[in-house]
């Protein structure tokens, strides 16, 4: 009897788990979603920014702290539905992510080819955000002309 119990039960008790999961993922996704278009910059990534968890994750925090960009981050160690969210989310696989003005701009890897090029700069430019290094270099200018 048990196993024609199990027969008969199993299939739809995994059909409603699945659906299950599906809300779940929506209501992640839309978590995720509201987040990244509320805020101009979102990070990411394992830890917090003043306890980064993984090397990655602590490069584009001091990124953002040359800049002295305000940006909202999200700790993806804390919250397991959240860290796979994320990867579904943006359709990249690892951490940390960063948005600008609700679009995925990249990891680790592109924030620092953006802040060595100067294109980081240009993209705080384009959402009101000054770059502190940009103001240092104007100082430095403003000094040199005088």
């Amino acid at each position: 009897m048990n196993t024609l119990f199990r027969r008969s039960f199993l299939p739809a008790f995994s059909t409603f788990r699945g659906s299950c999961r599906s809300f779940a993922d929506a209501t992640i996704n839309e978590k995720i979603d509201k987040i990244v278009k509320n805020n101009k910059v979102v990070v990411f990534m394992k830890g917090v920014p003043d306890a980064p968890r993984c090397g990655f994750s602590n490069a584009v925090v001091q990124i953002m702290r040359m800049h002295a960009v305000p940006y909202v981050s999200h700790d993806v160690l804390s919250d397991e539905n959240l860290r796979q969210g994320i990867k579904d989310y943006s359709n990249w696989p690892t951490i940390p992510q960063v948005f600008i003005n609700g679009e995925f701009v990249g990891g680790c890897d592109i924030m620092l080819q953006m802040h060595q090029s100067g294109e980081l700069v240009e993209e705080l430019k384009k959402i009101g955000i000054k770059s502190a290094l940009l103001t240092a270099e104007e100082t430095k200018k403003e000094k040199e002309n005088k």
